[in-house]
């Protein structure tokens, strides 16, 4: 009877702890990998490295969804929803932007985003403006390998502003 009366006392415990981790990663923020070579150099400079970058993922500006130029954010791929991307926003709703076929408004409700590597980046040249309502959050330190522990600066690229 003790032994049965601790396990269920375990098991309430860590069921909890659980809880409590799901409703904190849903709603305040997470810690998720960067792959690939989209974002380099902000975030796995080195080709060759078996390490991933792991970043810290805020989700308080989806509240209104805050966000402004040069947040980097985490969304889902529009062209495959069980894929996750990462890109800094470059442009937001009425904004123009200069793209490979001319001038493009961005539509209420879209932002624009692009890879800070340009030459292997599937982004918004691609695939046009993104709804906010894609977006899982907004990146703001790198908290994994320890050398590459910083905080993510906003940087506001010029060149595709019209």
């Amino acid at each position: 009877m003790g032994t049965q009366n601790m396990i269920s006392n375990v098991f309430k415990k860590y069921l909890a702890i659980g809880l409590v981790g799901i409703t904190v990663t849903d709603r305040y923020g997470g810690v998720c990998p960067i792959r690939g070579s989209s974002m380099s150099p902000t975030f796995n400079p080195s080709v060759g490295s078996f390490t991933d970058d792991y970043v810290f993922l805020e989700k308080f500006c989806l509240d209104k969804y805050k966000f402004s130029h040069g947040d980097v954010v985490i969304f889902s791929d529009p062209t495959n929803y069980k894929e996750r991307c990462v890109k800094r926003i470059v442009a937001m709703e009425g904004d123009y932007i200069s793209n490979v076929g001319g001038v493009v408004k961005v539509p209420e409700g879209h932002c624009w985003v692009e890879g800070d590597n340009s030459a292997s980046s599937f982004d918004s040249r691609s695939f046009g403006p993104i709804p906010l309502g894609l977006i899982h959050g907004r990146v703001t330190h790198i908290v994994w390998p320890p050398q590459r522990i910083r905080k993510i600066d906003r940087r506001i690229p010029q060149e595709g502003l019209a």
